[in-house]
């Protein structure tokens, strides 16, 4: 046997879709058969693959009725009928469905086999377990390349050239090169408070380090959530809610720690309250936008993980550096 191809009736359909990985010719049975006759029909016909254990009962039309497993033809006397003990499914998906959302809906179920109908409900294979453990890996793979500005490659790393690296690499190193012109804009802009207050400058890195920190971690939580069937957009509120909760906490923590080692180190009072509590803010801000692009993301149809670390980090960059900068001139009377 082998896997469905990528044609599906006469529109083609993606290598991203159930049906380039889902398994055609399962083992259909009448709801009439009888167990005995089942058994027999398995022996001579046998199995797409050694991963699948599953007979599915069909109608005349091909309409799926249920499925039951190779263990109930064993436990059952061979004279009743598959109808009367075969198992209804309650979940299925369609051959043009995303690969992603049948390894989902096998996670979430606890599934082995998932059927796959056409429209009208009619059974045209199925998908395993093995089949939806290699769509999340090669998910998994895919979030991660691009959650650090790389993009996905299907060939192993060393069969992959290295100018085929290269190219994969240099588009988003580019892009975030030319975003960080940003930052260096505000710092420039407020080159005369820098010049009046020089201590400002050493804790610069700090800032831009906590804040990418922060934002980083709150995107990749909801990018999980979001991979997960977890979180929908219809949740942005509970998530930025949970999320600036969480920020609070963060940055309560965190600006005091800080005010308590800048007050060790002899950093004048007033510098080290406004450096501490531009930190507040920057984790404040940080957690935010880590936790709301993804989720835009998602309802614009764009990838979340493109959303992730370091775009994020290149943003928080620049809104924490504003806001230290501003607070610094306010406070300090600059």
């Amino acid at each position: 046997m082998m896997k469905y191809t990528e044609n599906y009736g006469s529109a083609p359909l993606s290598r991203d879709t159930v049906a380039a990985i889902m398994w055609a010719g399962p083992v259909m049975l009448s709801p009439a058969a009888q167990v005995n006759e089942a058994i027999e029909r398995v022996r001579q016909a046998g199995l797409p693959q050694p991963g699948m254990n599953s007979c599915y009962v069909v109608a005349e039309d091909g309409v799926l009725l249920g499925a039951l497993s190779l263990r109930d033809l064993l436990l059952n006397g061979g004279g009743i009928q598959v109808g009367t003990i075969m198992t209804r499914p309650f979940v299925t998906v369609q051959p043009e469905d995303d690969q992603e959302l049948a390894a989902q809906l096998m996670d979430e179920f606890d599934l082995l086999e998932l059927p796959v109908v056409d429209s009208g409900n009619r059974l045209q294979g199925v998908v395993t377990a093995d089949d939806a453990m290699s769509v999340l890996t090669e998910e998994a793979t895919e979030d991660m390349e691009v959650m650090n500005a790389i993009t996905p490659s299907e060939r192993p790393y060393l069969e992959t050239p290295a100018v085929r690296l290269f190219l994969s690499r240099i588009p988003w190193l580019l892009l975030l090169m030319l975003s960080a012109a940003f930052t260096g804009g505000i710092i420039a802009h407020f080159e005369d408070a820098l010049a009046a207050q020089a201590a400002l400058t050493a804790f610069i890195p700090m800032l831009m380090d906590t804040g990418g920190n922060c934002g980083s971690q709150s995107s990749v939580t909801v990018i999980r959530g979001l991979s997960l069937g977890q979180i929908r957009f219809g949740d942005w509120l509970k998530v930025v809610w949970k999320e600036l909760r969480i920020g609070f906490l963060c940055a309560l923590t965190l600006a005091a720690v800080n005010l308590f080692r800048l007050q060790l180190c002899g950093t004048p009072l007033d510098v080290a309250a406004v450096v501490s509590l531009a930190l507040g803010v920057t984790v404040m801000i940080a957690k935010l936008i880590g936790c709301t692009l993804p989720v835009a993301a998602k309802k614009l149809g764009f990838d979340p993980a493109v959303m992730a670390s370091p775009f994020i980090t290149t943003l928080v960059d620049g809104v924490s550096l504003l806001a230290y900068f501003r607070l610094a001139v306010r406070l300090l009377e600059m």
